[in-house]
């Protein structure tokens, strides 16, 4: 059973990496920055696999994309399940 909960565990740490990621991308996509950007890229390569399906079913609201909200909705939801 110790070795199911060392894999709960690391879920769990990377949902609340991944929210942090995405929040973080979004805090600066409201800065004018080099895309290529180490820290940028990085954000980028990270998020883009859970951001890049959601984007694909959910329109964007006006010209404004809201699935980095909806990724960390899922993301405490899935979390809250390996609680």
């Amino acid at each position: 059973m110790m070795v199911l909960d060392i894999i709960f565990l690391l879920l769990k740490v990377a949902c609340q990496l991944l929210i942090l990621a995405i929040l973080m991308r979004a805090i600066l996509s409201w800065f004018t920055l080099n895309p290529r950007n180490p820290l940028l890229v990085f954000l980028y390569q990270v998020t883009e696999p859970i951001l890049a399906p959601l984007r694909r079913i959910i329109p964007t609201i006006g010209m404004m994309d809201i699935t980095p909200m909806v990724a960390i909705l899922l993301l405490y939801f899935i979390y809250a399940i390996l609680s």
